[in-house]
């Protein structure tokens, strides 16, 4: 396991386009979800510790703010060939272990990944209702234990643009294994 956090990334940036396929058998663009109020892209995969750790508050905020046209998806770039827990069908039995309730894609050339500058699991891209970067970081301030978090950034930026309040500035840095990268 080797640590990285995200990069710090301008805000207001365009998302990047994408068709990915899904473990839902439907291939997904960043037109399905034009419209939405707010697009949290999550770049996982199936056995990282801090994807793990986080995983069910994922869930239950896709949970919580799905009616108000907030969509997340994971996406997972990592090398199946040596990490083969992170193969498709993997990314399948992951999904119903833990009854993910948000697409899951595989970005199998990884060329979604890089168009991101995502680095490591999680990374997390929030985009508002035009697309454009409103927050880039990580979820809240104790990936390890959920009963000692004490700022819940990621639901703080989503109820901020649901209600069209001002966004922080400071963005504390996501943090994770490294993506896995083909050929390195």
């Amino acid at each position: 396991m080797f640590l990285l956090e995200s990069l710090n990334l301008p805000l207001r940036s365009p998302a990047q386009k994408f068709s990915l396929p899904g473990i839902d058998g439907k291939v997904y663009s960043l037109d399905d979800f034009i419209g939405k109020r707010a697009l949290i892209i999550i770049f996982m995969c199936n056995h990282c510790p801090y994807v793990q750790g986080v995983i069910q508050r994922l869930i239950t905020l896709q949970k919580e703010f799905k009616d108000d046209k907030v969509a997340f998806i994971g996406v997972n770039a990592n090398d199946s060939i040596n990490y083969p827990e992170d193969s498709f069908e993997k990314m399948s039995d992951y999904a119903k272990k833990w009854g993910l309730n948000f697409p899951y894609l595989r970005d199998e050339s990884q060329e979604v990944a890089k168009k991101y500058k995502a680095q490591c699991t999680p990374d997390i891209f929030v985009y508002d209702k035009d697309l454009k970067l409103a927050y880039h970081g990580r979820i809240d301030d104790n990936w390890q234990d959920e009963d000692k978090v004490t700022t819940r950034e990621l639901k703080d930026v989503i109820e901020a643009l649901l209600n069209d309040k001002k966004l922080v500035e400071k963005q504390n840095p996501s943090m994770g294994c490294s993506i896995k990268w083909k050929n390195q």
